[in-house]
């Protein structure tokens, strides 16, 4: 190489440099290639001073030997999003051996070595004749990161983000000016539009790639010329566009748009379901709120304002359950330092229900029936939906009467110390009064076309009662469908279940408990 580069009148520094054996289990590991397709075992590094020198010894060198194909790298047109720039060529050698060769200039050297910051330190050197990127452009990679830190509150997704969106493998992109862009494998026009700006992604109403229109499901190659379609008069990005996207960036940014976009409607739902976990947990949520505020809660979990906490909790950003458990600790506490006083009260409030069940048979709203006591407030608990024909249990609270709950519900497995809480309950013998209740049913299956009219036409034939249906597809085709139906009592459900079961394509029916 000394010799093939003497006449070009450029100073270099030209060494050998052995792959680590390490760096060599590595590559085989994560590349899945054999010990043989290794091929920079040996490789030869030059550093020159400027890149025009680097070009001038690469046309030197596959001057002098055959470089093999698909084996050119050029990271100093294209950099790594760590900084790394440097060429990349492998030759065939003497004795046929294949030979790596990087060609770098000594400031890429400083960075490759030593880092980032070593950049810095080199720049007090005043090598005039390297080629000087602005620094913005230098700085992009930490830009990623904090951008992303930022949108991503969970520690396990912002790492999972950090591997795949900078760290993966690249695709390599231009625009129309050829501006390149670099994003990794797997982004599509929506990835790439996001990547310039969230107002072109929000706004995108289509895309070019080489000049012919694409769907946004396209998967974007190296060399493609990409072309972003916008309209002023866009409503914004669909809510399947989540499903299109590849990189969390992008993902992110829509989520950001709708939950700016329902903020209204998720301050709402996030107090009901705030309210309904403290219910739940034995709380007046009025009384509580009173009591402790919401400001405070807010500040605990690093949201402004208390609309904040509730939008994110609506969005389904933080689980609500969290918040009411922290809403809730102190006075739970409090309830614990109590519990010698609470037990023997709840005892003998459960020995007084258990002796006046001794005497008869009262009928409460929703056709169930406690022995021996009236004047009660009965509830149907909401967390598994009890329908006649459930073996159900009744479960004392603590000034809100009596709720029912199916024997299998999760939230009446007590401990030994509680079970005196529950009481027993039955449903009416009498026969069928027509009264409706709620329960939720989740069918999965193969994605078809017609699969949801046709649960949808089961339903409808044998029940009058549809109150809601939600479906989603997974990426591997696999449609999940919620239905919330009222029925008469579980004769009826297993006929109803018995129906959708018979549907083709149909996998699974099964009852929700929340």
């Amino acid at each position: 190489i000394k010799e093939a580069t003497k006449d070009l009148d450029i100073e270099a520094v030209i060494y050998g440099r052995p792959k680590h054996i390490y760096s060599i289990y590595r590559k085989m590991k994560d590349q899945k290639k054999q010990f043989s397709e290794i091929y920079d075992l040996l490789a030869i590094r030059v550093l020159v001073d400027s890149i025009k020198d680097c070009y001038a010894v690469l046309g030197a060198i596959h001057t002098k030997w055959k470089p093999m194909p698909g084996r050119f790298k050029d990271y100093i047109a294209i950099p790594k999003a760590n900084m790394y720039q440097s060429i990349h060529t492998t030759v065939i050698g003497p004795g046929g051996r294949p030979v790596e060769i990087q060609i770098r200039t000594f400031e890429m050297h400083q960075v490759a070595e030593y880092g980032v910051a070593a950049h810095w330190a080199y720049k007090e050197g005043n090598k005039e004749k390297v080629t000087n990127d602005p620094l913005q452009k230098q700085l992009d990679w930490f830009k990623d990161l904090i951008e992303l830190q930022n949108e991503t509150k969970d520690a396990k997704d912002f790492m999972n983000s950090v591997k795949e969106d900078i760290f993966g493998d690249k695709v390599y992109v231009f625009t129309p000016k050829g501006d390149v862009s670099e994003l990794p494998l797997g982004s599509g026009p929506l990835d790439f539009a996001y990547n310039i700006h969230t107002e072109v992604g929000n706004k995108t109403v289509g895309a070019k790639v080489n000049n012919k229109i694409v769907p946004l499901n396209y998967q974007l190659k190296t060399g493609d010329i990409v072309e972003v379609l916008t309209s002023a008069n866009s409503f914004g990005p669909s809510r399947d566009w989540i499903n299109l996207v590849y990189t969390t960036r992008a993902k992110n940014k829509i989520k950001r748009f709708f939950k700016l976009q329902d903020r209204d409607e998720n301050i709402i739902k996030g107090r009901e379901l705030l309210e309904k976990q403290i219910t739940e947990l034995g709380f007046n949520f009025k009384d509580f709120m009173t009591k402790q505020g919401m400001k405070d809660i807010a500040a605990r979990f690093n949201f402004g304002t208390e609309e904040d906490l509730l939008a994110s909790i609506g969005f389904g950003e933080i689980s609500y359950q969290t918040v009411a458990n922290k809403m809730t600790d102190k006075a739970r506490k409090e309830i614990e330092d109590q519990k010698v006083v609470e037990t023997a009260f709840e005892k003998t409030t459960t020995q007084g229900l258990k002796k006046e069940s001794q005497k008869m048979k009262i009928r409460h709203e929703g056709g169930v029936i406690i022995e021996g006591v009236d004047n009660l407030l009965i509830r149907l608990s909401r967390c598994c939906n009890p329908v006649p024909g459930d073996d159900i249990v009744g479960y004392i609270t603590k000034g809100r009467g009596i709720s029912v709950h199916r024997k299998d519900c999760p939230n009446v497995q007590l401990p030994e110390s509680e079970q005196n809480r529950l009481i027993e309950v039955d449903w009416e013998d009498t026969a069928n009064t027509g009264q409706q209740y709620d329960t939720e049913l989740v069918v999965e299956g193969y994605n078809r076309n017609g699969l949801l009219n046709e649960v949808l036409n089961v339903i409808n034939s044998t029940t009058k009662s549809l109150n809601s249906v939600n479906g989603k597809v997974d990426a591997n085709k696999m449609a999940t469908i919620s239905v919330n139906i009222g029925i008469m009592n579980t004769q009826q459900l297993d006929f109803i279940v018995d129906k959708i079961k018979q549907i083709p394509d149909v996998y699974s029916v099964r009852r929700v408990i929340s």
